[in-house]
Order: C-alpha cells, then structure tokens, then sequence
C-alpha cells in the first residue's frame, strides 16, 4: 500500500437484518484523491434514493406484472473511469439530460434485466435465459416507456435536493463508448439492486458532482425565516439572558488554601494557632463553584461584614 493510502470501515451493499450487525469491509483511502462528498450530503441523496427504489418498485411491478423488488446500495464518490470500469461490459445504458445539471446523467440496467422485462411486457413468462444482444426497434420502444417511466420517479424522488426534467438523449450498450463525462470527472455514483424472477442484479445510477455539489449545499442550509419568526427569536434570546441574570447563585470569599500534614491536624488541640498561607497585603478570593472570577478586600456594610471588589493581583500597583 502507498504511503499515502490508509484503510477506512465503510459499509458493505446490500440489505441487512435490523437486528442483525452489519458487515464492515476495509476499502483503501487515497489522500491524493480527497473524498469532497460529505457524510451530511451522503444521507440526503440516501433519502432520495429510498424513495426512488420504492417508486421503482411499484413501476416495475405494475409493468411488468411480477413481483419486482429495488433496494437502495451504496452511494459513492468516483471518477467516471472508474465508474466505467466498474459496469459490465455489454449493459443498458440509458443518458438523459437534467438540467440544471451541469452535464448529463446515466442510469444503468443490465441487458439480462432488460430482456426479462421485455419478455415480460410482451405476454412472455419472462425467461432466465435471455439473448445478450441489441434491442430491436420495437423491443426499444417498449423499454423506452418504461424507463421514462422510472425517470419520471426519479425527478419526484429528487425534488427536496434539486428540481430538474429529466429527458433521454441516447442509449449505449457499451459503456466504453459512452462519453457522458471526462475520464478523471468526479461522479457521485449509486448502487441498487434489482431482484426480477427471484435474480438478483445490480443497477447503477451517475450524476456529476460538479453540478450536484451546490444543490446539496442549498438544500442542506437552514431555511430562511420571516421577520416576525426573527423578531420572535430574538425577544425568546433577550428573555433567557435577562432570566439568567436574576438566577441566584452562592458565592464565597476566602482566603488562599493553607495546606497542612495529617500528623498537624492529628496534634490539634483547642487554642492552637494556624499559620495561613494568605499575605496581609494579598487580596481574598471571590469564587462561585470553585472559580475564582474576582478579588476583594475585606470591610463592614453597617453591622455586617462586606466585601469590597478590587482589582486582580496584576492591575494592583
């Protein structure tokens, strides 16, 4: 491992028994290459991508008239070679544009998944065994539907980070020859899994961080309040102060602490004279819960001893 890599816990994909621990695999951290995608921006695109698995769900289900399932994975900070790198090599890819997105975005389903859909929505039994090939004109049309369909769910799942229209630009089967991004762009890539026909497959999603970095900003700002809730907060503010100034508390002057040996205190005995550890010219300590916040000299208010505040030590000449 370089001098610059250290291994950090993350969470594995998949889903979990609640009661259960979940796994926790080591993955390299590379300080070259800093994470910019906070843990605070990681769970709201959480949130929004729970609700468009379970947008998806009811789609596909609906569509395709078989029980269909998508659980949400991990959402990822990568560069867009990576993210290539990462798909299988023949794919369905769909590209759409959502603007205000700086550049456009790519939702990715396996063929074999793809097919089974097809197979399904045309009166099949939606077969395991699926051809891994282009889809015809017709076979797209279908799937064009219903990915429109599963964008549309997106744009809903996604409005409390960013409001955009998503709209499908072109379709590649081959990921190497999808120019969405720049090789070293940095993406914020999600993980879902598909279950169709008891199969498990995984579904990916990337967005630009470029373009997305400054609507998690906004979105994660406190929201601005009105002139009335602003004057209402700062009447609540003066009230505590004021509170906290009629709040009694105890305090104490003394005199320095005088430290003395067990064996003196076990000799004492009435009329004995202890030596203070406190100059005549010294002032007392005034103190509140063991804090010594002022000084002051000794003196009568009328019948009643009193304390006169002074200076500290290093303001008295």
């Amino acid at each position: 491992m370089p001098p610059s890599d250290v291994s950090v816990s993350q969470p594995g994909p998949g889903t979990a028994d609640p009661g259960a621990r979940r796994t926790v695999e080591p993955v390299p951290y590379d300080f070259r290459r800093p994470i910019q995608l906070s843990r605070e921006h990681q769970r709201m695109l959480q949130v929004s991508l729970d609700g468009f698995c379970r947008q998806a769900t009811t789609v596909l289900t609906s569509s395709l008239r078989a029980v269909c399932t998508v659980t949400p994975g991990a959402i990822e900070q990568s560069t867009y070679a990576e993210y290539v790198d990462s798909l299988l090599p023949t794919t369905y890819l769909t590209i759409f544009s959502a603007e205000p997105l700086l550049s456009k975005c790519m939702l990715e389903i396996p063929l074999t998944a793809v097919m089974t859909a097809v197979d399904h929505m045309l009166g099949g039994p939606g077969r395991v065994q699926q051809p891994e090939r282009p889809l015809t004109e017709i076979e797209s049309g279908v799937v064009r539907g219903l990915v429109e369909r599963l964008l549309r769910e997106l744009r809903y799942s996604f409005a409390s980070v960013l409001t955009f229209e998503p709209v499908v630009t072109g379709v590649e089967y081959s990921p190497q020859f999808a120019q969405v991004a720049g090789a070293s762009d940095v993406m914020v890539a999600m993980s879902m899994e598909l279950k169709l026909n008891d199969r498990s497959t995984r579904m990916t999603m990337c967005m630009p961080f470029s373009g997305l970095h400054p609507h998690l900003v906004r979105a994660a700002a406190p929201a601005p309040v009105s002139d009335r809730e602003r004057a209402q907060r700062e009447a609540a503010a003066a009230e505590l102060k004021d509170g906290f100034q009629r709040v009694p508390v105890d305090v104490a002057v003394r005199l320095r602490p005088t430290t003395l040996r067990p064996g003196d205190l076990a000799t004492l005995t009435p009329g004995d004279a202890i030596r203070l550890n406190h100059p005549a010219s010294a002032p007392l300590e005034v103190v509140v819960d063991g804090i010594n916040f002022a000084h002051a000299t000794a003196g009568t208010s009328g019948f009643r001893l009193a304390a006169l505040i002074v200076g500290t030590p290093k303001e008295t000449p």
